[in-house]
């Protein structure tokens, strides 16, 4: 595909798209705000206390079981609250004609997504707090090195255990795209074991593509939106991207990053389960799961206050990628025609506002990203 002559310049953001990102920004806003008010409510009316006596009368007293039935209403309660907005979200997606999914399907979803939160949100809670009975000075600790394995552990698990749930995916029948993207993949040092056309057309009219696991769950995976209306080259250019990332490390050093963040936000979460326990006596001992709305609010507030400087960190990741991948294409012209085509398929903002971008964006403006492979061409 030839792009000689081609005005490579970004377009205007529409005001539909402007409109569009500026409604989800709210919504996202306002879903932050309403967690955290559950949370603040849990605990200022002693309600948390009130679900977890109650869950012990529908255990019969059995502890496991309690923290099970605990996190069950707790989940439940935050999915009624939430559901107008989620709700909301899905129209919204039609309102501006970037969703296929039917209502039906949405609603399954959401049963789905809840029922897979239960699972994993149980399987966390009761061994946080058996690690809490068992050492209740350097539970804190104990729980770090344990999390950071589950984490490693779900993202190698999650292509081949939750993405199924959710998509669906069968392997690529184009052979020579295939071939060029493992060879692609080689280049950068990687061995990807299969290429994937995921089939997101049945829920959203988006496109998308990933480097996706870890280890013997490596993986491709192509969006059929993608496939349907984007040239090879313009594909090999948004995997490129993809692949930067692994010949940077960034997935092995954003573990780390992740690691250290959650060491520290254990000693905080153990320093405010100490002081709520042994000085405002809000809870008899550390043990108490009615104390898991505190064990929420310490990690969602520093997660708010962290935003903005892992934003900038993974930005700065996202412009290494976008390096590598400068380098590895025969010609930017279809890593920017990629560019403008899934901003405008995706209704994207090319040129959002600074703080907008320093605050929301994991990824630089696409504004940006186009100028840096123009340059990089000349």
């Amino acid at each position: 595909m030839s792009f000689a002559g081609e005005n490579l310049t970004v377009p205007a953001d529409s005001p539909e798209a402007r409109r569009y990102n500026r409604i989800r920004r709210w919504l996202g806003i306002a879903d932050a705000v309403l967690g955290l008010a559950l949370l603040v409510l849990l605990l200022a009316t002693n309600w948390s206390g009130w679900l977890r006596d109650l869950a012990y009368r529908g255990a019969f007293q059995n502890y496991s079981f309690a923290v099970f039935l605990y996190v069950g209403m707790l989940l439940l309660i935050g999915k009624i609250l939430g559901l107008g907005l989620d709700y909301y979200g899905f129209r919204l997606e039609h309102r501006f004609n970037l969703s296929n999914q039917k209502l039906q399907s949405w609603i399954w979803d959401e049963t789905k997504g809840f029922l897979v939160g239960l699972v994993m949100a149980t399987v966390v809670v009761e061994l946080l707090y058996f690690i809490i009975r068992q050492s209740p000075e350097h539970w804190w600790l104990i729980a770090w090195v344990l999390f950071t394995g589950l984490f490693v552990l779900l993202a190698q698990i999650a292509p081949v255990v939750l993405f199924p749930i959710f998509y669906k995916f069968e392997p690529l029948e184009n052979e020579d795209l295939k071939e060029r993207l493992v060879r692609l993949s080689e280049r950068a040092g990687t061995r990807v074991r299969g290429v994937y056309k995921w089939r997101l057309s049945e829920k959203s009219k988006k496109a998308n593509a990933a480097l996706t696991g870890l280890g013997t769950t490596r993986r491709i995976i192509l969006a059929d939106t993608l496939l349907d209306h984007y040239s090879q080259d313009e594909i090999e250019a948004v995997l490129a991207h993809e692949l930067g990332h692994h010949v940077h490390r960034h997935i092995l050093k954003s573990i780390a990053v992740q690691a250290g963040i959650t060491l520290f936000g254990f000693w905080a979460a153990n320093a405010v389960l100490h002081y709520a326990v042994d000085e405002r006596h809000m809870f008899e001992t550390l043990s108490d799961f009615a104390n898991l709305p505190l064990l929420a609010l310490v990690s969602t507030v520093l997660s708010l206050l962290l935003m903005p400087v892992l934003n900038a960190y993974s930005r700065y990741n996202e412009r290494q990628a976008d390096r590598y991948c400068f380098r590895s294409i025969a010609s930017v012209g279809p890593f920017i025609s990629s560019m403008n085509k899934l901003a405008a398929q995706n209704l994207a903002e090319r040129s959002p506002s600074k703080w907008v971008e320093w605050f929301f964006h994991s990824h630089p403006a696409i504004s940006k990203r186009v100028a840096a492979a123009e340059a990089w061409e000349k």
